[in-house]
């Protein structure tokens, strides 16, 4: 499958589905929609409809009665008053629906809004470069060299990323500049997704075991914030979550987790400011098997001042989690600011040490201009990118993906490319 079509069939979905969705969607409005009254100069019909009153209408039970009352084609205001209750209960059920399964076209659009800084920054740069040189050479590739270090795609990924251009250049002949934007597109997903296979997807548990997921980082990378709209992202998913207070050094941060955990409706545990994290996370675990909840969301101190003590402090949760749960946690995820560029992959590599991150969570991409941190990240740490923050919405927490992320930094010249490519096949 080409390139294009992969990139045209992610970001769109399934056309097949969308029409077989729209079908079921009309059948549902016609079930909802009023009766057609049709004037006539016939006398209206009459018709007998049974109208049980409830208690509530009557003295007491034994009044309750049926009433045959005469009804004219216009439906009664009783019976008007139910059909527009079905059709608001519709209409709640389709946004509930949509909420729960937002089609791929608005999961790329949050992608395409999250990354408008970065986009509006290093795009406007490439379109600079692209018309100033007509000729693709090595005075070309020089500069766009340059241009991806300064969007903190990483040294080792600009020059990977740079041989490979090269030779795809070479091995297709092209000469010229257009359609440039399309093959970095390309190259940039590719080695994204080289190497070992990666779980996006969280490990989960089977249904009736819990599922453990440890939250690491810094202060002020919005860790708390994360934890509370993942908390949101799986219980909408149908599962029970319970938090756990584990930063218990940070002033505020136990009470803010509550304020996330009492908006989202989740139950968090807790101990008082300056108690020991393994002994919060020894409860919560109690806690979340007795309440039988199928996620517990652990989040931890972040501070970065004693190397020692924060590794010592993981390792001690590691161990205590591990006791109570063998296998456990499943997930260590690693919060980190995308607006902090370069110094992330320097928290990374600290935390990587301390403990066995198995993704990270890139906050605040929708805030910076640099955003080929993703890539730097992946590329030199090789630990997957699960989900990225684009935006301040509860649901603007989204699993990563490397087709919708390129569209996102490459969309306005993208959908000319895709529009040229539709129109040539």
């Amino acid at each position: 499958m080409s390139f294009f079509k992969r990139l045209k069939d992610k970001l769109m979905g399934n056309p097949a589905e969308e029409e077989k969705l729209d079908a079921t969607d009309n059948e549902q409005e016609s079930d909802h929609s009023e009766p057609d009254f049709k004037e006539s100069n016939e006398p209206a019909a009459i018709e007998t409809v049974d109208l049980k009153v409830s208690e509530q209408d009557v003295e007491s039970p034994e009044m309750a009665i049926v009433k045959e009352v005469d009804v004219e084609a216009k439906p009664s205001p009783e019976i008007e008053e139910a059909q527009l209750d079905v059709q608001e209960l519709a209409v709640v059920e389709d946004e509930l629906l949509e909420e729960k399964k937002p089609s791929a076209w608005s999961i790329t659009q949050k992608f395409k809004a999250g990354l408008e800084k970065t986009r509006n920054s290093f795009t406007s740069k490439v379109n600079d470069l692209v018309a100033r040189y007509r000729k693709v050479d090595e005075d070309f590739f020089e500069e766009l060299e340059d241009l991806l270090l300064q969007a903190d795609v990483g040294f080792e990924t600009v020059m990977e990323l740079m041989d490979k251009l090269r030779y795809e250049v070479q091995r297709k002949n092209i000469k010229d500049t257009n359609g440039i934007q399309a093959v970095i597109s390309e190259k940039l997903v590719e080695i994204y997704e080289q190497g070992e296979e990666d779980l996006i997807e969280l490990t989960m548990q089977p249904d009736g075991e819990l599922t453990v997921i440890l939250f690491v980082g810094v202060n002020g990378v919005g860790k708390t914030t994360t934890i509370g709209k993942l908390a949101h992202r799986l219980k909408s998913q149908g599962k029970t979550v319970v938090l756990a207070a584990g930063d218990t050094f940070r002033a505020g941060a136990i009470d803010q987790l509550q304020v996330w955990g009492d908006r989202v409706g989740c139950e968090v545990i807790k101990q008082s400011e300056g108690s020991d994290p393994a002994a919060v996370m020894y409860d919560a675990i109690r806690a979340a098997k007795n309440r039988k909840a199928d996620v517990l969301i652990c989040d931890t101190a972040g501070r970065l001042q004693n190397k020692v003590n924060l590794m010592n402090e993981l390792e001690k949760v590691h161990r205590v989690i591990s006791r109570e749960i063998p296998n456990a946690p499943h997930e260590v995820l690693l919060a980190l600011d995308a607006t902090t560029g370069q110094n992330a992959l320097v928290q990374a590599q600290t935390f990587k040490e301390a403990t066995n991150v198995t993704g990270i969570v890139l906050t605040k991409l929708d805030g910076t201009a640099k955003g080929g941190i993703v890539l730097a990240i992946r590329n030199k740490l090789h630990i997957p990118v699960k989900f990225v923050g684009l935006g301040e919405k509860m649901d603007d927490l989204q699993p990563f993906d490397a087709e919708r992320y390129v569209y996102g930094l490459f969309a306005d010249g993208l959908d000319k490319e895709l529009q040229n490519n539709d129109e040539n096949s």
